[in-house]
């Protein structure tokens, strides 16, 4: 077992974009675990866009990261030490582990995960929190209905891939959105999409509305700005729209310019009835038995595919993060932070 502890603090909040100077990478002793807690040896490390949010003192759904703290974020790692009845020594978890190589615990919101079920690392991605956003998102709030067209930003991601190969699966129209030429083609060859549009293209919201000839029914919101703009015009009667993320806005310091919508979105959510509803993943994790039942049937069959982009050593968390809120990662976005003893 490593001595020290290799750990990616909060060092400034960003104003804007987050830079590498937001960031400060440290080594400290491994903490010794007490009564009652586990040591755990991170081994994938999630990134996610809420994480941006963590870095601000604005008020949200859940506490800031603290300055001089490590950042925030969940993660998989194997037990080391452990005081703590009910984990032993070896047992691989899933976990709050934070941006650290060492963490402790006192075992609540910790999972055990099963290697010989599925890659452990899946624990934090189409199998953990970016799965049941879009599994609840999709078809708690969206409903699809067989005909009917989805359509869902960043979709070669880890929340909107889900979003479309399910949609599929339901008998809907899957419509992806992306920002390049590469990541629509996966969409589309790899998972099965029934297209993908880049919404760089200066044509964007026309081609969108040729893919969409019928409408939109439902549209999973992960980015707005943009992207919302062109979808607007092509929302059907009683659309529903999930908002689970709007990442062309985390950076951001006031207020876009231009064009408000906001009146038009109001008239058009009253003559066309229909239903934006905001939502936390936290607050649905009731459904996390059946999510994992149809997931894990769904990947077994081969109707679910699932992508990872693995950038390897924690003290390259900072820089990945940032390309993160760019768009720059290609899949589920993890970092190895040590060897993962089961691949």
């Amino acid at each position: 077992m490593s001595d020290m502890n290799t750990q990616v603090l909060l060092k400034s909040r960003p104003e804007g974009e987050p830079t590498s100077e937001n960031f400060d990478v440290v080594q400290t002793p491994v903490p010794t675990p007490g009564e009652n807690q586990m040591l755990v040896k991170t081994i994938y490390m999630s990134l996610d866009p809420y994480m941006r949010g963590r870095m601000s003192e604005a008020k949200s759904y859940s506490a800031s990261a603290q300055i001089g703290d490590p950042m925030l974020g969940g993660g998989v790692g194997v037990v080391e030490q452990s005081n703590l009845s009910g984990f032993e020594v070896g047992d691989y978890v899933m976990c709050a582990t934070g941006w650290q190589s060492h963490s402790l615990s006192d075992g609540v919101g910790v999972m055990k995960l099963n290697p010989g079920l599925a890659p452990i690392s899946t624990a934090v991605g189409v199998l953990g929190m970016p799965g049941l956003t879009a599994y609840f998102g999709l078809l708690e709030i969206g409903q699809p209905k067989e005909g009917e067209t989805v359509v869902v930003a960043a979709a070669s991601g880890a929340v909107g891939s889900v979003v479309g190969q399910v949609a599929r699966i339901k008998g809907a129209k899957a419509i992806g959105i992306a920002g390049s030429p590469d990541k629509c083609a996966f969409v589309v060859d790899e998972l099965g999409f029934d297209a993908c549009l880049n919404y760089k293209d200066a044509d964007f919201a026309e081609q969108l509305a040729k893919a969409c000839p019928d409408g939109i029914d439902v549209y999973f919101e992960n980015v707005g700005g943009k992207v919302f703009d062109a979808v607007m015009p092509l929302l059907n009667d009683f659309a529903r729209i999930p908002l689970c993320g709007l990442i062309s806005q985390y950076n951001a310091t006031s207020l876009p310019t231009g064009t408000n919508f906001l009146p038009a979105l109001m008239r058009d959510m009253l003559t066309k009835r229909m239903t934006l509803r905001g939502f936390i993943i936290s607050d649905h994790f009731n459904h996390l038995p059946a999510f994992l039942k149809d997931m894990g049937g769904w990947i077994a069959s081969g109707q679910l595919k699932y992508r990872e982009d693995i950038v390897e050593g924690i003290e390259n968390a900072p820089e990945a993060f940032i390309g993160l809120l760019k768009g720059k990662n290609f899949g589920k976005l993890l970092v190895r932070v040590s060897d993962d003893p089961t691949r």
